[in-house]
């Protein structure tokens, strides 16, 4: 049986089709490369996020992407060796530690 070649992720630029004029909907708010992706979550977890989202006190809100992408990006910020997991209960106890700590 031939394996199938992975295929290719397409970027998209805060433009439609790199040009200069924005087409119509929601304005581009990102200014770098971007892929739409799917994930699975847990209804817990959707509901949290959005308790999280929701609590501006300067009218302003978050949506649920932003809340996820600042975590991911905290991480990545963060220098944290996550390797070395070795199941999403590991990654999620280490990472859980790690921000314990640096809270105090």
């Amino acid at each position: 049986m031939a394996k199938k070649r992975p295929r290719s992720v397409r970027r998209r630029a805060t433009t439609p089709r790199g040009r200069g004029k924005v087409g119509p909907g929601r304005p581009p708010v990102h200014n770098e490369t971007w892929s739409k992706v799917s994930v699975v979550l847990f209804d817990r977890q959707i509901l949290h996020l959005d308790r999280v989202a929701a609590r501006h006190r300067d009218g302003r809100n978050l949506n649920r992407a932003e809340v996820i992408r600042a975590l991911i990006d905290g991480l990545i910020d963060s220098g944290m060796d996550i390797t070395a997991a070795g199941s999403e209960a590991d990654l999620r106890a280490r990472v859980a530690r790690r921000l314990a700590t640096s809270s105090r």
